[in-house]
């Protein structure tokens, strides 16, 4: 068993990652998925999670290939709405939630608006926020028109929570809500990516769309959003780029 202790400062913590790996579990086994293996919670309380240990090993070709086909089969399912239940985490930030008819209206608000105000300094929160109320509209209404159905998300998708053991892929530490399912595949190339065999499993069983590239960008706003607030100002220029692509995904917009 691995034991993780809760040094988050949020009290219900670990009880959300517990909630959140038992979603995933119960939508893998929906979508008959399994190779993708989630860990089993033996206890959880306010202090400790006590989990199935896993011995970690680097991932293959067919490992990859496994994550990236189970993942595509996960997302196929339909969920009912955007969202999620209650509020739960994000690494060391709070994610709040709620449950929404409209993707692009959750994620503009509820994801990169709650991490601009969470922005201490006050000229880029003020220019953050400035281009949020001039272009958030428009981008609600285009990721609405590009996001198929409410997929359940993993949420935090780095290569820090899929691990390989000898035979097969592992997802941890999730920060799970419904939402478009190119938002989990964003994350997955935020920092480096998750090879090209994981790829084109994905792909072959749901491939990704045409739109892609542009959300990749526009979904990892959030968690460079995210990271500035909590790490500081290596991350400003991812943030400065993503807003450069709402311009770019707004102007496209116009007649």
């Amino acid at each position: 068993m691995f034991t993780k202790h809760n040094t988050s400062g949020f009290t219900d913590a670990l009880i959300c990652e517990a909630e959140g790996l038992e979603s995933l579990r119960s939508a893998l086994a929906q979508a008959g998925v399994t190779d993708v293996r989630i860990p089993e919670v033996a206890r959880v309380d306010n202090n400790v999670l006590e989990i199935t240990g896993i011995e970690s090993e680097p991932a293959t070709a067919e490992t990859l290939a496994m994550l990236g086909e189970g993942l595509a089969l996960m997302h196929r399912l339909r969920q009912d709405r955007y969202g999620w239940g209650r509020d739960n985490y994000i690494g060391l930030s709070p994610q709040p939630n709620r449950w929404s008819e409209s993707w692009g209206e959750f994620f503009v608000s509820d994801r990169l608006g709650y991490q601009v105000g969470r922005i201490r300094n006050a000229e880029i929160r003020g220019e953050f926020e400035a281009l949020i109320e001039r272009h958030g509209e428009a981008l609600a209404r285009w990721l609405d028109g590009t996001c198929e159905h409410p997929s359940l998300l993993h949420g935090d998708l780095w290569s820090g929570n899929a691990l390989f053991d000898r035979n097969n892929p592992w997802l941890i530490d999730p920060a799970v809500y419904c939402g478009d399912r190119e938002a989990d595949l964003a994350m997955t190339e935020m920092f480096g990516g998750f090879g090209e065999a994981f790829y084109e499993a994905y792909d072959r069983m749901y491939a990704r769309s045409s739109e892609y590239p542009l959300k990749r960008d526009i979904y990892n706003l959030y968690h460079y959003l995210n990271h500035y607030n909590l790490f500081g100002g290596g991350y400003l220029g991812g943030c400065q780029r993503g807003f450069e692509t709402v311009r770019t995904v707004v102007s496209q917009m116009m007649p």
